[in-house]
């Protein structure tokens, strides 16, 4: 049985944050990069390039590694590597070409392992389910899991049920449609107006996407 915890030192806990500014801090809050989150979206969305953007962002706070499953190195993955200024983030970013769920698992048990990793996407993942995926989270407490997904037909939600069950537990969760990124954020302070705020992709094609959406 574990320690009860008095309503006192609930309350007087204190959390490591990351300190998080301009459009991600509106949108995200000050989260813990620990546990899991999700970003979701259809094909041309702008998902890939705003997963980067965030990859980009991320690396300012830990190293991140960026497993594709997908597309692995390739062409597209360059130019959109590029299209966000990923030079930038200099030696604390890594790709991982196409690395399976026992490498990746080899890798993060290693000294100075990641500490942000992005599986992209979590139906390229083989033999993974909803109790791996808790069973990886327990593993790993103190790393950031950010799983990229495929959305369904209808296009509103992840794609299959291990993506769902990912949805329903992840702390940051994050809708792609029309280069917008619909952020639901465990950690937003509406008083401060830290956390919740769309995040615009690309400016320009967000606008001309929505304005069709309501002709």
């Amino acid at each position: 049985m574990s320690r009860a915890i008095s309503n006192k030192n609930v309350l007087a806990a204190q959390f490591e944050t990351a300190d998080f500014d301009g459009p991600f801090l509106a949108s995200f809050g000050r989260p813990e990069l620990r546990g899991a989150w999700i970003i979701w979206g259809g094909s041309g969305s702008g998902k890939t390039t705003f997963t980067l953007m965030l990859c980009k962002y991320l690396a300012r706070f830990g190293r991140v590694a960026y497993d594709s499953l997908e597309q692995g190195l390739s062409l597209s993955l360059q130019k959109a590597w590029e299209r966000v200024g990923m030079a930038e983030a200099g030696s604390n970013i890594i790709l991982l070409d196409k690395e399976n769920l026992a490498e990746l698992r080899a890798r993060l048990s290693k000294r100075r392992s990641p500490d942000i990793i992005v599986i992209d996407s979590v139906q390229y993942l083989k033999k993974f389910y909803t109790q791996t995926f808790g069973d990886l989270k327990d593993d790993f407490p103190d790393k950031l899991f950010i799983f990229i997904s495929q959305a369904d037909k209808a296009g509103k939600d992840p794609a299959g049920s291990v993506a769902k069950h990912i949805r329903y537990d992840a702390d940051i969760k994050i809708k792609v449609e029309g280069y917008k990124a619909f952020v639901t954020t465990r950690y937003e302070d509406p008083d401060k107006g830290e956390g919740g705020a769309d995040f615009i992709i690309w400016e320009q094609g967000a606008a001309e996407y929505w304005a069709e959406q309501i002709k």
